[in-house]
């Protein structure tokens, strides 16, 4: 099982990424690696076959610093236990980076058509087409007129045949995450002008107990001052820590809050 850790806020965003990873390290993992971006220097990226002390050395011999950025270790399925294999993973213009915990079925083919369409590809993983996708609808739509990133990644997904977890982000949106999932879990944290997103409660209970999982089907904003939350299907709306308006098809309000890891919205 790979791990994601995702943060937007005030804190020094890597300790918070790499603390977040090293609570996840019981899921088993082969290289890990870490992406920020925020403080002008647009999207850094680094990353380290073997354990999270070899990416912390890693960024010791190379730092890097930003407001908003995602983390993941991985534990090969497709391509070899390698640094350049290691998550997160980067589109053709290194302006979006994505990380992924799952198995994209129908990666070849989508591989396939985007290097037709001009992609050039770096790594044996099937997260890779993840990002190229993203930058297909993202950064080269074809009626020329830009989407937001969340748009983007909702047309991405819709062209993929798997399960996944997965967190987005991209130099043009500053200050953004976008999650969503399809099968593996994808916890969202909420704080006091911070957002958190995860593979499980223990990477950030420790910054907040404000929690509550992505749905499948689940596109998520985790943004400060922003809705955390929207379905693929429709919309959710709600605000940090008040009830959330599920729609007709929950017939209910929720509060956005579960102490544990029972919590499901």
């Amino acid at each position: 099982m790979c791990g994601i850790v995702g943060y937007v806020g005030k804190k020094r965003v890597v300790p918070v990424i790499i603390e977040g990873l090293r609570r996840l390290e019981y899921r088993g993992y082969d290289s890990a690696g870490i992406a920020v971006a925020g403080n002008g220097d647009g999207l850094q990226v680094r990353r380290a076959e073997g354990k999270l002390r070899n990416l912390e050395e890693t960024i010791r011999l190379k730092p890097l610093d930003g407001t908003y950025g995602i983390g993941h270790t991985r534990w090969a399925t497709h391509g070899r236990p390698t640094e350049e294999n290691a998550h997160p993973h980067r589109d053709c213009k290194g302006r979006v980076v994505v990380v992924h915990n799952g198995i994209i079925e129908n990666y070849l083919a989508l591989k396939k058509r985007l290097i037709e369409e001009g992609h050039k590809f770096t790594t044996e993983t099937d997260t890779e087409v993840i990002a190229h996708l993203v930058e297909k609808y993202f950064l080269n739509p074809a009626n020329g007129q830009r989407p937001t990133l969340e748009e983007a990644v909702r047309k991405a997904v819709r062209d993929i045949t798997g399960v996944f977890a997965l967190a987005v982000i991209a130099v043009d949106e500053p200050n953004k995450i976008v999650a969503a999932r399809n099968g593996p879990p994808a916890v969202i944290g909420l704080g006091k002008d911070e957002y958190f997103v995860a593979s499980d409660v223990p990477a950030i209970l420790y910054h907040t107990r404000d929690l509550f999982f992505l749905a499948d089907g689940d596109l998520g904003r985790d943004f400060v001052r922003r809705c955390p939350t929207q379905r693929l299907q429709r919309a959710v709306h709600c605000a940090p820590g008040a009830a959330c308006d599920l729609g007709p098809d929950h017939g209910r309000k929720r509060r956005v809050q579960a102490l544990h890891a029972q919590g499901n919205l």
